[in-house]
């Protein structure tokens, strides 16, 4: 078996920490993630999945606990590594675009790769594999406004992996969408994800999409078990 991609282990946190009022959000999460490994995380709101998130994409810290990606331990790293790593290695994808309105459908994909050192040229050339893969193309030149709601969250899954991460997190990805319409956008996010072989943690409260991964988890009192319900 290859080596994780992401490797938690007895992840912890709590927000007011040492109040009377303070709030345990995560008690001891483990869990690993095997490259080319979909895994479903289901929980319902407030649980905590966001954090979890965060803390896995290193946007967070736990209080105590270790992330581990591709086997580098995160835990002491200063702030210009975690900031590499997070643009390097980590895509993230939200329930809400937030795609930049000024800027085209494909501008949207070349400037984080632009940002990353990738020559104009090259990055245009990812931006439109990656709008052909989901099957917007022909929506390159449109800004996010003249873009439907499905198409604007196909352009954020391409910019989501337009640097070509080794781990991509998710949170809520389709939960925006009517039903029909997120199928298609869960249908085109799995195609970029099986197509590139990344680890995937996909936060959903659909158990219909959640049985179409590898496998799924819930956050349950602050850990994690195994099964969707």
């Amino acid at each position: 078996m290859s080596d994780p991609i992401l490797t938690l282990r007895d992840l912890r946190k709590g927000y007011n920490h040492g109040k009377p009022n303070e709030v345990r959000v995560l008690n001891g999460v483990d869990l690993t993630v095997q490259p080319g490994e979909v895994v479903a995380l289901v929980a319902p709101s407030g649980a905590g999945k966001s954090t979890l998130l965060h803390i896995a994409g290193l946007l967070d810290t736990p209080d105590t606990g270790t992330v581990a990606i591709r086997g580098e331990d995160m835990t002491d790293l200063g702030d210009r590594r975690r900031t590499a790593i997070r643009r390097n290695d980590v895509g993230f994808i939200y329930q809400f675009h937030h795609l930049l309105p000024e800027f085209s459908a494909l501008e949207n994909i070349t400037l984080p790769q632009m940002a990353n050192g990738v020559a104009d040229a090259d990055a245009k050339a990812r931006a439109m594999q990656l709008l052909d893969t989901v099957g917007v193309a022909h929506r390159a030149s449109h800004r996010p406004a003249e873009l439907s709601g499905g198409e604007q969250q196909r352009v954020a899954f391409c910019r989501a992996l337009a640097n070509d991460p080794v781990l991509l997190l998710a949170d809520e990805p389709t939960g925006n969408l009517d039903p029909a319409t997120s199928d298609r956008v869960f249908d085109a996010l799995m195609g970029l994800v099986r197509s590139t072989g990344l680890a995937a943690v996909i936060a959903t409260h659909n158990l219909d999409l959640a049985a179409r991964m590898d496998r799924a988890v819930r956050l349950v009192d602050g850990r994690l078990v195994a099964g969707a319900a």
